[in-house]
């Protein structure tokens, strides 16, 4: 499979090897929301800096659009280091990462049985694993995910013989009186000019919205489980002080073992930090990665 990336090179770079990053952006989206901005960044702090599209999601392969592999989109990270430690720029023993929201779980996943991934950054994450067993602050009900799972167990035979493919979750398309506060802090990222991208092979409708039928994948994904073997390879998690997801961030770091960070930006909310400048905290990102990802003297 081909998966689509940006590169971003410091424009002060020369002969000397750099440290590298991998980004990956919040889950559903493209790397233009987001990703490409901390990308931007941290080039600008002397990094050289990859975003990338996960597979099924803008502009990577895969087919149907939109679907959900967790185990595929973890293995995009070990691809993108496959990548980084070819070029000529980079010093292949000093890459680490930020996963951005839903790739905080998907890099996480990744980490843990990719030890060339030297320092990991997750930023307002969401386990979106926990995410849809059991819903924020565990307030989906057993049988409401028991209701869900048949529901998408019923449109894999609709779609065997042919049927559309039905999409769920994600960003809702309108706001109306019953919208709750969460879906409108993503409304005003997805839907309005300020993040809206319209990604390959899909609508303005289904960007965000995984497809029903695979969806149900997430329940088998608990990227937490053994975090603690990451050590001791440093891991930082960012969140917003104001942010719901930040139970997520507060998880896996009651999990993970030294050294490790839990950094509360105040005043943010989850989605602030997707793309705020003011408020993502780009120095204590470089700052972390600078006595991380040490450059090796040739």
């Amino acid at each position: 499979m081909t998966i689509a990336a940006n590169l971003f090179v410091p424009k002060t770079a020369a002969d000397e090897k750099r440290p590298a990053l991998i980004v990956g952006r919040p889950m559903g989206a493209m790397k233009e929301q987001s990703a490409n901005l901390y990308t931007t960044k941290m080039a600008e702090h002397g990094f050289v800096a990859l975003s990338l599209d996960l597979p099924y999601w803008g502009g990577s392969d895969g087919e149907p659009r939109n679907a959900v592999l967790p185990d595929l989109y973890a293995d995009s990270f070990s691809a993108a280091v496959d990548h980084m430690r070819t070029l000529a720029i980079v010093d292949r023993e000093a890459i680490g990462a930020i996963g951005v929201c839903g790739s905080g779980s998907f890099v996480i996943s990744a980490a843990k049985i990719d030890p060339r991934l030297k320092a990991i950054t997750t930023v307002s994450m969401y386990d979106m694993g926990a995410a849809f067993r059991g819903g924020l602050k565990h307030t989906q009900a057993s049988e409401q995910r028991k209701q869900f799972i048949a529901q998408a167990a019923l449109q894999r035979d609709v779609e065997y013989a042919g049927g559309a493919v039905a999409h769920t979750g994600g960003t809702v398309n309108a706001l109306n009186a019953t919208t709750d506060p969460v879906q409108r802090e993503f409304f005003d990222f997805y839907r309005t000019p300020r993040g809206e991208v319209t990604p390959k092979g899909s609508s303005r409708e289904t960007t965000t919205h995984p497809t029903l039928v695979s969806a149900t994948r997430f329940m088998n994904l608990y990227p937490f489980n053994d975090i603690e073997t990451i050590s001791p390879r440093p891991m930082l998690f960012i969140t917003g002080d104001q942010a719901h997801s930040k139970e997520f961030s507060e998880d896996a770091y009651a999990r993970a073992a030294e050294p490790k960070e839990l950094h509360y930006v105040k005043g943010a909310g989850h989605v602030d930090l997707c793309d705020r400048v003011p408020l993502i905290p780009f120095d204590k990102l470089s700052s972390f990665f600078e006595r991380h990802l040490p450059v090796q003297p040739a």
